[in-house]
């Protein structure tokens, strides 16, 4: 699984046209799931974006994560981040998980996310998104389970 997690004053996500919700201060997580993902890699990235320090601490060190801070999260399905550039214009997608399975791997990802103990806001998977973001520092980063950048 792969995500890119990006620190937000506030983030909001309208799916197809609905609202779906908004945060404050925490982290806007945009989550691809790849063929051959499972649930380790649901559970590894979960616990990697929950223990992530990129808040800072009185001192202005980043050194809080987003429970600490009383954040939020925003999590929002991007099977684009599985998108292939290599070759031609047109990104190809071969590895991504096909949907019928990407779909039940993201929703476990949500579910584990919720049991962090911050408040979760959420997009609809393979919905037609705007997603809106005041990117905090900016601080974004890149995780992936299968290997570290």
């Amino acid at each position: 699984m792969r995500a890119v997690v990006q620190r937000v004053t506030r983030s909001a996500v309208v799916a197809d046209g609905v609202d779906r919700g908004e945060i404050g201060r925490g982290l806007c997580v945009f989550v691809g799931v790849g063929k051959g993902d499972g649930e380790k890699d649901a559970e590894w990235l979960v616990g990697k974006i929950a223990g992530l320090r990129v808040f800072p601490d009185g001192e202005g060190k980043m050194n809080l994560d987003v429970t600490q801070v009383g954040g939020s999260l925003l999590i929002v399905s991007q099977f684009t981040l599985f998108g292939d550039c290599r070759k031609g214009m047109r990104p190809s997608y071969d590895a991504s998980m096909p949907t019928e399975s990407a779909r039940l791997l993201y929703d476990g990802f949500v579910e584990r996310c919720k049991l962090i103990g911050t408040p979760v806001v959420s997009g609809v998977f393979q919905a037609d998104m705007k997603v809106s973001i005041e990117n905090d520092g900016p601080v974004t980063l890149m995780l992936d389970s299968k290997k570290t950048f």
